[in-house]
């Protein structure tokens, strides 16, 4: 059997992670060569990979050596970013690829810190990522992601958005004063959020992360009808209580035609900062349970780690202040495989971006 053949065999069969499908089965081999003690796999991928192609070189490398193949593996990554189908009858925004909200049913479940992170990992992974904070009453992105000062309008109408850690963030937290409190109605609240999405010179981005106000109420239900959103994460912990929530913010956005592309369960255990002895102190395989019950995806899982909260008070969230950390990682293998399932719903509405590591 050629060693083309081989390759293309262990391709057929292994699992890559954050597609939950083998590479061949994802259309995402492009070509392979063997050539004297060289073998060459030219992949594309359908979410953005710029930190992950070493590590998907040194597994694959660990299966084809496993399968025999005695030699070096040169791969070259390449990856497309499509736009995926909003809700019907809305229109995608011009220069904004996929539109993803990161909600709860409820707060408390480190929802913020989660899609903070998220950004950041996606702006790492090689994307084009801009934050909206879409909570009037509670802005914690400008904190959060470490930004201070004013967005600068140039024309009178719109506004530059803020920019740290390679993530353009607009919120109402730039606006007015930290302490101040935002005592408005509904539709006041609406409006403003209106004008913070429209009135935002974005640019070109493949994800804009929408940091959802926590519940299902009507600025909620007023932003999932009328943003044109490309899929929703649902954050939770793995207690009842918790999983209660995060089941009516998931059937909420299932009612609207929004995607659910899956669920985090984040504080999954409790990391001790002393010794390292993990413990499920909010219960233990709630979010694994929640997805199964509703034919979603578990993205994946995170500890409850004091590093988490200290970092992110101070402006660097994990994945900027440790991107080579054990939770960073996780984060990132979260956010890749929310992508994934993104480009499932993929419909090309935008001109193609290809973008290669070798």
């Amino acid at each position: 059997m050629s060693a083309e053949r081989i390759v293309e065999q262990v391709l057929g069969r292994w699992i890559e992670p954050a597609l939950g499908r083998s590479l061949m089965d994802a259309g995402a081999v492009r070509g392979i060569e063997a050539a004297g003690n060289t073998v060459k796999i030219t992949l594309e991928l359908p979410f953005p990979a710029a930190r992950y192609c070493e590590t998907l070189r040194e597994m694959l490398a660990a299966e084809l050596a496993a399968a025999g193949v005695d030699a070096t593996l040169a791969l070259d990554v390449r990856w497309e970013i499509p736009s995926a189908t909003a809700q019907r009858g809305l229109q995608p925004f011009a220069g904004i690829r996929n539109i993803v909200a990161v909600a709860s049913g409820k707060g408390g479940v480190g929802k913020s810190t989660t899609a903070a992170n998220l950004a950041i990992a996606l702006a790492q992974e090689g994307a084009r990522v801009g934050m909206l904070d879409a909570d009037i009453y509670g802005p914690s992105q400008p904190r959060m992601l470490g930004i201070h000062g004013r967005p600068v309008s140039p024309d009178g109408k719109t506004m530059e958005p803020l920019e740290n850690h390679g993530v353009k963030c607009m919120s109402i937290g730039f606006l007015v004063d930290e302490e101040q409190p935002m005592v408005w109605r509904g539709p006041m609240v609406t409006q403003a959020l209106t004008q913070l999405l429209n009135e935002t010179r974005w640019g070109e981005l493949d994800y804009l992360i929408v940091d959802m106000p926590p519940g299902t109420g009507d600025t909620q239900l007023t932003m999932s009808q009328r943003v044109p959103l490309a899929g929703a994460v649902i954050v939770t912990t793995p207690q009842d209580i918790a999983l209660l929530d995060a089941r009516r913010g998931l059937q909420m956005f299932r009612k609207v035609d929004v995607n659910v592309l899956g669920l985090i369960e984040n504080m999954s255990m409790h990391v001790c900062s002393n010794c390292g002895h993990e413990e499920h102190i909010f219960g233990a395989g709630g979010g694994e349970r929640m997805a199964a019950q509703y034919g979603a995806r578990l993205l994946g899982s995170l500890p409850l780690d004091i590093s988490i909260r200290e970092q992110t008070d101070a402006g660097a969230p994990t994945v900027a202040a440790e991107p080579e950390g054990r939770i960073a990682v996780t984060y990132r293998a979260i956010a890749r495989a929310a992508a994934a399932e993104l480009a499932k719903g993929g419909g090309g509405a935008f001109p193609e971006i290809v973008v290669e590591e070798t």
